[in-house]
C-alpha cells in the first residue's frame, strides 16, 4: 500500500497551517514541517527552549551550535525572531498564547486522548519533556505519526493503552495514511492518500472512521 512519506506528511501538515499563527512544533517528525512551510504566508514558530521566529533547518556547513531547537537540531532565525529565557517560553504555552502545536504520538484515542510520552514497556525511556503543557495550553492540537506501529497495529484507538499525556485535546491527526478530525462521533476523515478507499482505511484502523459529512466538527 501507497503511504506519505515523512517530508510529504509535513508538507501536508504544512499545507494546513494558516497566515499569522503562532505555532510549536514538537521534537521529530514534526519538527520537519518548518522546512514546507509556505513562503507567502507569515507563521511564527515556537521553540520551549526559548525561540520566536524560528526558521527552517539551516544548509549544511552554515549550522550555528548556539541556535537549536527544543531537541537539539541546528535551526535558523527569521528577521524579527526572539530570544528568551525558557521560564518565558513555557509561560506562553501555559497561557494559550500558541494557536496551534503539533506533536507526534503513539496513540490518539476517539476522545481525542493523547499518549505520546511513554508506551510502558520496561525498557523504554519516558520522555514527556513540554509536551503536556503544549497539550493543554495551545489552542488547538495537531498530531502527525505513522497510522499503525511496525506490527501493524492501530495508532488510532478505541482508548489508549499507554500511559496518557492530556485527556480530549487532540483536534487533528495526520498519518501516513490519512488526515483525520476528532469529533463528538469519532474520527472524521478529511483526506486520504490517492487510491485508498474508507473501507481499506478502516481494516487498518481500530476506531470507527466517518467520511466527511457524517461527523461533526469540534
Amino acid at each position: 500500500m501507497k503511504r506519505f512519506s515523512r517530508e510529504q506528511l509535513a508538507a501536508r501538515v504544512a499545507r494546513d497551517i494558516p497566515e499569522g499563527a503562532y505555532v510549536n512544533l514538537g521534537i521529530g517528525l514534526p519538527t520537519t514541517v518548518a522546512n514546507h512551510l509556505p513562503h507567502d504566508r507569515e507563521i511564527f514558530l515556537h521553540s520551549e527552549n526559548g525561540l520566536l521566529g524560528m526558521g527552517p533547518a539551516p544548509t549544511s556547513g552554515f549550522e550555528d551550535p548556539d541556535l537549536i531547537n527544543a531537541g537539539k537540531q541546528p535551526v535558523t532565525l527569521l528577521t524579527g525572531g526572539a530570544y528568551f529565557h525558557h521560564a518565558d517560553s513555557f509561560a506562553m504555552m501555559r497561557g494559550g498564547h500558541l494557536d496551534i502545536c503539533v506533536l507526534g504520538a503513539f496513540q490518539v484515542s476517539v476522545e481525542g486522548d493523547l499518549a505520546n510520552w511513554h508506551t510502558g514497556a520496561k525498557d523504554a525511556i519516558p520522555a514527556v519533556g513540554g509536551a503536556m503543557d503544549l497539550a493543554i495550553g495551545a489552542k488547538r492540537l495537531w498530531v502527525v505519526m505513522e497510522h499503525t506501529t511496525k506490527d501493524g497495529e492501530s495508532r488510532l484507538r478505541h482508548r489508549c493503552s499507554y500511559p496518557l499525556t492530556a485527556k480530549a485535546v487532540v483536534k487533528r491527526v495526520y498519518t501516513n495514511l490519512a488526515v483525520l478530525d476528532v469529533t463528538p462521533q469519532g474520527f472524521v476523515v478529511l483526506d486520504m492518500i490517492p487510491g485508498l478507499t474508507l473501507d481499506a482505511l478502516q481494516a487498518h484502523t481500530e476506531a470507527k472512521l466517518f467520511a466527511h459529512g457524517e461527523g461533526g466538527q469540534r
